[in-house]
């Protein structure tokens, strides 16, 4: 069960919080680091599934899926490889957001400690609103400085001091980026171009690794991600993307035979669709977005807000009034005192993070404060709250 507890009149109808126990992400990760640190690796004990007998492999893959959530594989992945070798499923991290949960894949920490509270963040040293992973302020702008990725991301990652090395597989275009070159010091890189160039290198990893004793792959694949933003968390191109992502899945596990490794494999979040009828703009009232100091941040399904001293009443109200239908707000130090966003020493400038409110949607519902300096990218499919959809992801196993 979950660490956390609100009361369900914070929360969004359906809300599944996040569980930084034995039934999450975060604690699938922590497992992988006593894998690093020369434990043997069981398979975890996801919601559903069994725990099975640690394994004596000394090659751990993990390949994250992004956006590969448990409900569209129940609802589409009828024969598939994946389906088949499901354990169970477990939640994401909140915000269930690739900023989020992917950087506690790369550090073992939850979003409290790594700081990372969705593709937004606010950051006084950096001007306020910026997107971490690109490092670029929400206007756009590139963020520049010899030492802005140290500053932002002053943590170590999850391969650094470890017993076991690590090979990191990453898509050409990001593998290099400050964000990855950040996150990734500890362990070696192999780039790819595409799909097919994802399953040789997790493949080609997993076999150097075997030669040379052991060690762990940590393999990213993240058109799936980009195709359900595009057309939607059950579209024709999502369905069409994962039979291809299944295809290399059953590649590598075959390639790998008899090898011994363990593969598994998870997402960092699931999506749910958000039509654009259900899109909320916080420009359409002026007056509440007088009550704003800085622009949103965070996610269109969760964004925070720091609303101006002496406004805090009335924008509550706002809500509850107005948008009661589509969203609930809670003070953003609730959410941190009842470890929403997981365990673990605080980042220093958490509270900034997160601001003094946060915006949570209702089921399909988004939220946002469009600029007139900026470039909203539409999107149908959506992610970064906390319905089912978002927060279960699966937990996938084959013994090679």
């Amino acid at each position: 069960m979950p660490d956390t507890a609100l009361p369900p009149s914070m929360l969004p109808r359906d809300a599944v919080l996040p569980d930084y126990g034995h039934g999450g992400l975060f604690g699938l990760i922590r497992s992988i680091a006593g894998f690093l640190n020369g434990e043997a690796w069981a398979p975890w004990p996801a919601e559903g599934a069994l725990p099975n007998a640690p394994s004596s492999s000394p090659v751990l893959v993990f390949m994250l899926i992004d956006g590969l959530g448990d409900a569209f594989l129940s609802r589409h992945g009828a024969g598939s490889r994946l389906l088949a070798h499901r354990r169970g499923r477990i939640t994401s991290v909140f915000p269930s957001t690739t900023a989020s949960a992917v950087t506690t894949t790369l550090t073992g920490l939850a979003p409290a400690a790594h700081g990372l509270t969705g593709w937004y963040i606010f950051d006084r040293r950096f001007g306020g609103v910026l997107a971490p992973l690109p490092l670029c302020s929400r206007a756009g702008a590139r963020l520049g400085g010899m030492f802005t990725a140290r500053r932002l991301f002053p943590y170590h990652t999850l391969f650094e001091r470890r017993t076991r090395p690590s090979m990191l597989v990453s898509p050409v275009e990001i593998a290099h980026s400050p964000f990855s070159q950040r996150h990734g010091r500890g362990a070696g890189l192999i780039a790819y171009h595409d799909l097919a160039g994802f399953a040789d290198a997790v493949v080609s990893a997993a076999n150097w690794l075997k030669r040379s004793g052991g060690g762990y792959v940590h393999a990213y694949y993240p058109e799936f991600d980009s195709l359900s933003h595009d057309f939607g968390a059950n579209s024709g191109h999502a369905i069409d993307e994962f039979r291809r992502v299944d295809d290399a899945f059953g590649q590598v596990v075959e390639r790998l035979a008899g090898s011994g490794a363990d593969v598994v494999v998870c997402a960092d979040h699931g999506f749910i669709d958000s039509p654009e009828e259900k899109f909320v703009r916080l420009d359409a009232w002026p007056d509440v977005l007088a009550m704003l100091a800085e622009p949103l941040w965070g996610e269109r399904r969760a964004a925070f807000c720091e609303i101006r001293p002496g406004a805090q009443a009335e924008f509550e109200r706002f809500v509850a009034e107005v948008l009661s239908e589509s969203a609930v707000v809670v003070r953003s130090d609730t959410l941190i005192e009842h470890d929403v966003f997981g365990p673990g020493e605080r980042h220093p400038r958490l509270r900034e993070r997160v601001g003094t409110h946060a915006l949570l949607m209702q089921p399909g519902w988004t939220v946002w404060d469009p600029r007139p300096d900026e470039h909203l990218h539409d999107m149908l499919g959506v992610h970064g709250g906390m319905s089912a959809d978002e927060m279960w992801v699966p937990l996938i196993h084959a013994r090679c």
